[in-house]
């Protein structure tokens, strides 16, 4: 259990949604082609037998239908987010929140901008396409929110091989905030490069999303939200190996080789080898700074 049991979560920082209905038009998306590049998987999950799936080929949606809204009423303590996906979540994006609000001033100059996360059941319509669990959790930088459905932790464990622990599902929510840094910082337009590769301006632009996510682990139990109260405890050996599950089982060259057919091309690449994301979540938990975070500087990675 990661959460203090009597901290209290804060749910206005979080929206329900979910959609019925709403007509996926195919082709691409033109000038957006960067707000899925915060894809969690990046590839269609129906499509993963394909060696050249693109993060990119997302269909523009045609809003409609009817939306349902969650209730988080279920969500009060870190008690809950210790027991409850939804609630972890919740709880997660309050700690990480927190943290960049006073981080991001104090290590480089900027103000931190609060983003909400739209939690949904299904799928739900977004200003950058669909969000299901065919794309996984993702940032849009069109409304800057995160979208996620707290049943991808299930796949992530089942189908792509990490742990079930908490830190496994934090990590997911710390990487997507982390893209909203990078939109804060202006380097998602570095990842506009529309190439594909281990080196690529996408790849990068997880990588440094996955050191964004360490840097918060760094951090998290010490982190406190405006009533001077800590969400989390501190983080152990066994929760920092269930994080690094997580990065692994997310690596291109893992989904390539496991769960695409078993051929690993790695110029097809968009968002970075298992070693790579493993790699870089340990440079930013290690050194606890986003200045340890710029990918665009190095070809080590």
């Amino acid at each position: 259990m990661s959460f203090n049991e009597g901290s209290n979560l804060d749910t206005s920082q979080v929206t329900g949604g979910g959609s019925r209905g709403g007509l996926a038009i195919g082709g691409g998306i033109g000038t957006l082609v960067i707000v899925l590049i915060g894809a969690f998987l990046g590839v269609d999950l129906t499509s993963l037998g394909s060696s050249a799936a693109n993060p990119y080929d997302q269909g523009q949606v045609q809003p409609g239908g009817a939306t349902s809204e969650q209730s988080f009423e279920q969500c009060k303590t870190g008690a809950d987010a210790n027991r409850d996906d939804t609630c972890r979540i919740i709880g997660t994006v309050n700690s990480v929140q927190d943290y960049w609000q006073d981080a991001l001033p104090a290590d480089v100059g900027r103000q931190y901008r609060a983003a909400k996360t739209v939690i949904y059941s299904g799928s739900t319509q977004s200003p950058c396409g669909t969000a299901s669990n065919q794309t996984g959790p993702f940032y849009c930088p069109s409304d800057e929110r995160i979208y996620i459905d707290a049943s991808f932790f299930d796949e992530l464990t089942s189908r792509f091989g990490a742990d079930d622990g908490a830190l496994a599902q934090e990590y997911v929510v710390a990487h997507e905030y982390g893209h909203h840094v990078e939109n804060i910082l202006g380097f998602l337009a570095k990842g506009q490069d529309r190439k594909t590769g281990p080196l690529s301006g996408g790849v990068r632009i997880e990588l440094m999303a996955d050191c964004m996510a360490g840097v918060w682990a760094n951090h998290a139990a010490t982190t406190k939200d405006d009533q001077g109260n800590t969400l989390l405890k501190p983080f152990t050996d066994a929760d920092i190996r269930s994080a690094l599950s997580a990065a692994s089982a997310v690596g291109d060259d893992h989904i390539q080789e496991d769960l695409g057919g078993g051929t690993v091309n790695p110029e097809t690449w968009t968002h970075g080898s298992s070693e790579s994301r493993q790699k870089w979540f340990l440079a930013g938990y290690e050194s606890g700074t986003v200045n340890a975070c710029d990918t665009f500087s190095t070809n080590d990675l």
